[in-house]
């Protein structure tokens, strides 16, 4: 699943491709994603001009004139995809790329005067929703907890957040409603720079470990950002450049390797947590 880096990514590419440019017409070959596409969805859409393109936690928002709004969320396999006029080049804006166009799964095209941006998701989790003005944007928004990189996850937050929390910080880090936008590659890397095990209590954690999480969320999240992102498959935004952080991962999917970091001669292992893959080191995180 994408996490707040590569969505970041997703809207700096989208950005270059859309800004205002007016919708000419949507074609809506299959509704049924996480949640069934609104019948009025082409109308809605047809003839608005986009005016800006911004993401919030692992959300793609779509801005138009007259304080309407397009959210995407990808799910685990949602891709946008550029294809220009009568050509069947196209450019991949999304963190997964393939050798070619996967016609099968394209559920929802959006056509612009020179080019049609082509939503294709195999598993169909990610879904479209449209929302008018600004007072219910926010409203579909209170329901998360604060972005990591944003100030109101500070160290006061998270230790208030905590008291008495018997839950292990791993969870508490894939809960969105205590922070939102990092998921399982981001918690198990954010956890091991902070040397925390992630099956500690929540409540245990000390102000020092607290402290940690809080640094190590912004550091890790603005490298992935600044590298173009992760991903299990190669990356490459509109300009055609690869995300790379993957090289850089520290713990995730490096089961039975050494831990790198300095003076740690731990090994990674892998643990399976409500069916989800943690990895930590046995030694630094122990």
């Amino acid at each position: 699943m994408p996490e707040l880096p590569e969505v970041e990514i997703v809207k700096q590419s989208v950005e270059r491709s859309v800004l205002f440019q007016k919708i000419n017409d949507v074609l809506i070959k299959n509704r049924k994603l996480r949640f069934k596409i609104q019948n009025n969805f082409k109308s809605l859409l047809k003839n608005k001009k986009i005016i800006k393109v911004s993401r919030k936690f692992k959300y793609l928002i779509i801005h138009f004139e007259g304080e309407e709004f397009l959210l995407i969320h990808f799910g685990m396999s949602g891709t946008l995809h550029l294809l220009k006029k009568n050509n069947n080049d196209y450019t991949n804006l999304s963190f997964y790329s393939s050798g070619k166009l996967p016609k099968k799964h394209n559920h929802v095209i959006i056509f612009f005067p020179k080019f049609k941006l082509v939503y294709n998701d195999p598993r169909r989790f990610g879904f479209f929703k449209i929302i008018k003005n600004k007072k219910n944007l926010e409203f579909f928004f209170s329901r998360f907890g604060p972005e990591p990189l944003n100030k109101k996850f500070n160290t006061s937050y998270i230790y208030n957040y905590f008291i008495g929390k018997k839950k292990c910080i791993k969870s508490f880090l894939l809960d969105q409603k205590f922070v939102a936008g990092i998921g399982n590659i981001y918690a198990s890397e954010i956890l091991n720079y902070s040397k925390i095990n992630p099956f500690k209590q929540a409540k245990k954690l000390s102000k020092t470990e607290i402290k940690k999480i809080k640094h190590f969320s912004k550091i890790v999240l603005n490298k992935a950002i600044k590298r173009g992102g992760s991903s299990i498959r190669n990356f490459k935004n509109a300009k055609g450049k690869s995300g790379n952080y993957q090289r850089e991962f520290k713990v995730y999917n490096r089961e039975k390797l050494n831990c790198l970091n300095k003076l740690c001669y731990g090994k990674i292992r892998k643990k399976i947590v409500s069916k989800r893959s943690t990895f930590f080191c046995n030694n630094c995180q122990n």
